[in-house]
């Protein structure tokens, strides 16, 4: 087996600003676990209908997935001396950090509707706050280097430090009761969120100060200039638009690899999102037969082993794919996860439980090398579709990713409950469930996962984007619009 090939120094990211990039991901992942986390006080503190608070759930996450292709089109297209990415980065992060804070300042005796509405509203600011912020910096870190290897190291740290936001959402409910410091759990939210905002805006403008946009005078000189006689009229100028904005969504959409990560992405995702909640009713209904306290118990410590385990998962995928290339990592990684998911057909035995947790660890590799290596392989796309397009579009690239993500995330929420219910489960029956539905739920807990996973490695290994691939690329790149300065690739301030 080889080894890597040598990064050349203008293409490293310092491991400073490899850090500063991070931080967004912590702040990313920060916000989207804390109003998930802290949405339970609709219920449990304002009395809300749990109902109306799935709606609150549901209706800002699809707001969201629609904006965040237009935010990637704005900021593709976005001429300022500040770049494309870093004006939007510093406002977004101020933004939502602020609107985070006023959410979650509820008064006290109102209805139910008003606080269905107030929340819906504020919701709808958040997540367009959020998306200001989150798409651009998903681009910044398509362009902070053109290296192959050195993509995969920054995505890597990338995703390591925005694991560790997790940790924190499983103990939020917990601080708003505590009263030491608040009365009820309503102004524990409220106390909270002053302190999530405030530190957001403040860790979120960092990577807006400190980084550079690599590419920032090549994309500008792309984005053609207005035309001698501009054309006033509101309507034409924004029908124009609209349609360059679909013609640039659709464009995306049809270049095969990055449909090909964008499926390989919705199989391994969505494949483990649609039976997360399988584990949990095996553990409870089968190895513990029906003890849902001793079954909690098991499945949270199997959680808790999972997401130890995706630290190390992280540092080996970004090792083996510096080795071995992006494809055959991710073959390797998601093979492991698929290993992981197999052994849960023997691991959940009712005679030996602690057996549960031995495939945490091995299922740690299918979103933990998912979203090392995912990145990474689109800022190759990007490339790519330079060579192609003559335009550099990180932003559309990256929002319609995630925009696959989270439709696909709903999709397979909604659809893991009627699932649950094809298996014949009764929750009335309780440990006394049928030897039927018992094998189904297994069946279904361990083979879709297995089958999307395997998919998912046939649909990326498919791609024909190697690092020779890459490399030939880029000289084809740097001979028509010539190399970066090296002051910004590194993104030095």
């Amino acid at each position: 087996m080889s080894g890597p090939s040598v990064t050349r120094p203008e293409d490293r990211v310092p491991f400073s600003h490899r850090l500063l990039y991070g931080a967004g991901a912590f702040v990313n992942n920060l916000l989207a676990g804390a109003i998930g986390g802290m949405m339970i006080v609709l219920n449990l503190g304002l009395g809300m209908n749990p109902a109306l608070v799935g709606l609150l759930g549901a209706i800002p996450r699809l707001f969201d997935a629609m904006t965040d292709p237009l935010m990637g089109y704005i900021s593709d297209n976005t001429r300022s001396r500040w770049g494309r990415r870093r004006p939007y980065i510093f406002i977004g992060a101020l933004s939502v950090g602020v609107v985070f804070i006023a959410l979650w300042q509820l008064p006290s005796g109102q209805s139910e509707d008003f606080y269905f509405w107030y929340f819906l509203l504020g919701s709808l600011l958040f997540y367009l706050a959020y998306t200001v912020f989150a798409t651009p910096w998903v681009a910044l870190g398509y362009e902070m280097t053109p290296d192959y290897n050195e993509r995969t190291r920054l995505m890597g740290t990338q995703n390591f430090i925005g694991q560790m936001a997790y940790f924190l959402p499983p103990w939020l409910l917990l601080v708003m009761q505590d009263k030491r410091w608040f009365d009820t759990m309503v102004e524990g939210a409220a106390g909270l969120s002053i302190l999530i905002g405030l530190f957001v805006m403040a860790v979120g403008i960092l990577p807006a100060i400190f980084l550079r946009e690599r590419l920032q005078n090549v994309a500008m000189a792309e984005i053609p200039l207005p035309t001698a006689k501009p054309d006033w009229s509101v309507w034409t100028t924004m029908v124009r638009r609209t349609g360059a904005f679909f013609s640039s969504f659709a464009a995306a959409l049809r270049f095969k690899p990055f449909l090909k990560l964008c499926i390989a992405t919705f199989l391994v995702f969505n494949g483990f999102i649609l039976i997360a909640s399988f584990q949990t009713y095996v553990i409870i209904f089968h190895v513990f037969d029906g003890d849902t306290v001793a079954g909690a118990r098991y499945a949270g410590w199997a959680g808790t082993v999972g997401t130890f385990s995706t630290f190390a998962v992280i540092a080996i995928v970004t090792w083996l794919a510096t080795r071995i290339g992006k494809i055959k990592a991710f073959a390797v990684s998601t093979g492991i996860s698929i290993v992981g998911y197999g052994l849960k057909w023997f691991c959940m035995n009712p005679e030996m439980p602690w057996l549960v947790l031995v495939p945490a660890p091995l299922m740690a590799f299918g979103l933990g090398g998912l979203f090392t290596l995912m990145p990474a392989m689109i800022a190759d796309i990007v490339d790519l579709d330079e060579v192609k397009t003559h335009l550099r579009r990180e932003g559309m690239f990256g929002s319609i990713y995630w925009w696959v993500v989270k439709l696909g995330m709903a999709a397979a929420l909604a659809a893991s409950g009627y699932l649950l219910n094809a298996t014949g489960f009764d929750v009335a029956l309780g440990g006394n469930q049928s030897e039927t539905t018992i094998t189904l739920m297994r069946m279904f807990d361990v083979g879709i996962p297995m089958v999307a996973s395997a998919l998912a490695i046939w649909a990326v290994a498919t791609l024909g984007v190697s690092q020779a691939t890459m490399e030939a690329t880029r000289e084809t790149l740097e001979a028509r619009r010539g190399k970066a300065d090296a002051s910004t690739a590194t993104g030095a301030a």
